[in-house]
C-alpha cells in the first residue's frame, strides 16, 4: 500500500501554483523523469547576463515544435526561440510576413511543452507590436499568457525602443534584434546583409545601446560583419547572439531544421544561409526511411507476421470467429458485389472530368471468357 501512495505522490509535480491561465505545475514531469532533464535548473534572462559576464558561450536554437523543443532540453541549449521564420520552414511560405500571432502560439505550446530547462523566447510576428506600444505589450501579455513562453523578440533598434520599454516595464523581457531584420524585407529589398559601411554599422551599434537602455536583456545580431559583430558586443553589458555574424557575438543561434539537414529537397539545400553549418544531414536519412517503408509496405514485406504483428488471437477464439464468417459469407458476398458495382459506377462517373479538364475514356472492361 505505502509503494502504491509513494508512487502516486512522486508521479505528481511538487508543487502547483497559480497563474493567469489557471493552475500550472512546478516540480518532475513524466516526461522528464524519462528523458533525464528532471533537476536541470531552468535557464532565466539573468543567468544569460552572468555567463556573459563570465565569458561563458550562449548557445540558442530556433524550434517549433514539441520534439525540437524536447531535443533541443536534452541537449543543454540555453534558449529556444519560437521563431517567425516558422513560416518558411514549417509553412511553406516565401518569408516571414505571413504568419500570424495565433499560428506562433500555437506552435509555442508545443515547444513549451517539450523544453523545460531553456529559456524560451517567442518572436512577435510582423504587424503585431508596430502600430503602438499598446498593441505590442498586448501581443506579448498573449505570448507569455497563453504559450507560456518566458520572454519574447522584436526586431528594429532605435524605432522600437519605446515600444520595448514599455513591455518590460509591464513585467515581460524582451530580446532585441538587429542587423538583418527579416520582416522588412520590404524596406530592405530582401534578404541583404546589413552594416557593411562605416555608417551603417554606427548606426547598429546606436540602435543595440537604444534597446539595451529600454531594458531588452540580450540582442540577435543577424548578417553583419564579423567585426561589427565584435564590436557592438564589446560595447553593450547585455549578450549578443550571432547569426551570420562571425564569432565575436556572445552566443549563436541557427535554425533546428537547418543545423540539422533536415530537408533533402534540391530547392532547399540551393538556399540555405551561407552561414549555416550542418551539423547533421537528416534529410537524406529522413529521405531514404520514408522510400525503405514505401517500397517495404509495396512488396508485402512489412508488417511481417514474425516481427510486427504482435497481437495474438487463441486458436478456439480463432476457430469462433471462422466459423461466424461462414455463417453469412453468402449475405457479404451479395453486399461487396453490389459496394463493388457502386464504386465502379462512381469511378467511372469521376473520370469524365465534369468541372473541367475534358472528358478522358475510362478503360475499356475486360469480356469475360
Amino acid at each position: 500500500l505505502f509503494g502504491v501512495m509513494a508512487s502516486r505522490f512522486f508521479a505528481k509535480p511538487l508543487f502547483r501554483a497559480r497563474n493567469g491561465r489557471g493552475w500550472r505545475s512546478f516540480g518532475v514531469s513524466a516526461a522528464q523523469a524519462a528523458t533525464g532533464t528532471a533537476g536541470r535548473k531552468k535557464m532565466s534572462a539573468l543567468e544569460l547576463i552572468s555567463k556573459r559576464r563570465k565569458g561563458e558561450k550562449i548557445t540558442m536554437v530556433t524550434a517549433y515544435d514539441y520534439p525540437s523543443g524536447l531535443h533541443c532540453c536534452l541537449a543543454g541549449i540555453d534558449i529556444v526561440l519560437v521563431g517567425d521564420s516558422l513560416a518558411m520552414v514549417e509553412l511553406g511560405y516565401d518569408n516571414t510576413q505571413p504568419v500570424q500571432v495565433d499560428e506562433l502560439i500555437h506552435h509555442a505550446k508545443a515547444v513549451v511543452r517539450g523544453a523545460k530547462q531553456p529559456l524560451i523566447v517567442s518572436d512577435m510576428p510582423f504587424g503585431s507590436y508596430e502600430i503602438n506600444p499598446e498593441q505590442a505589450q498586448a501581443t506579448a501579455y498573449r505570448f507569455v499568457k497563453e504559450a507560456g513562453v518566458d520572454c519574447v523578440k522584436m526586431e528594429g533598434g532605435k524605432n522600437i525602443a519605446p515600444t520595448a520599454k514599455k513591455i518590460v516595464d509591464g513585467g515581460i523581457a524582451v530580446m532585441g534584434h538587429i542587423g538583418l531584420t527579416p520582416q522588412h524585407i520590404s524596406v530592405l529589398g530582401g534578404f541583404r546583409a546589413q552594416g557593411r559601411t562605416a555608417k551603417k554599422a554606427r548606426d547598429l551599434l546606436d540602435d543595440a545601446l537604444a534597446l539595451q537602455d529600454a531594458g531588452c536583456f540580450a540582442v540577435v545580431i543577424e548578417c553583419v560583419p564579423p567585426q561589427v559583430g565584435k564590436a557592438i558586443t564589446e560595447e553593450l553589458e547585455i549578450p549578443t547572439i550571432g547569426i551570420g555574424s562571425g564569432p565575436g557575438t556572445s552566443g549563436q543561434v541557427l535554425v533546428y531544421h537547418d543545423m540539422l539537414g533536415m530537408t533533402a529537397h534540391p530547392h532547399y539545400k540551393a538556399f540555405m544561409p551561407k552561414f549555416c553549418k550542418k551539423f547533421a544531414d537528416l534529410g537524406d536519412e529522413i529521405k531514404m526511411g520514408l522510400e525503405s517503408f514505401k517500397q517495404e509496405v509495396e512488396e508485402g514485406v512489412f508488417p511481417s507476421l514474425e516481427t510486427h504483428s504482435p497481437y495474438k488471437m487463441s486458436k478456439k477464439e480463432e476457430s469462433l470467429f471462422m466459423k461466424m464468417l461462414e455463417e453469412d459469407a453468402d449475405e457479404r458476398e451479395k453486399e461487396h458485389a453490389c459496394k463493388a458495382k457502386e464504386m465502379k459506377e462512381s469511378d467511372e462517373y469521376d473520370v469524365l472530368n465534369l468541372y473541367g479538364g475534358g472528358y478522358v475514356t475510362p478503360a475499356p472492361e475486360k469480356k469475360e471468357e
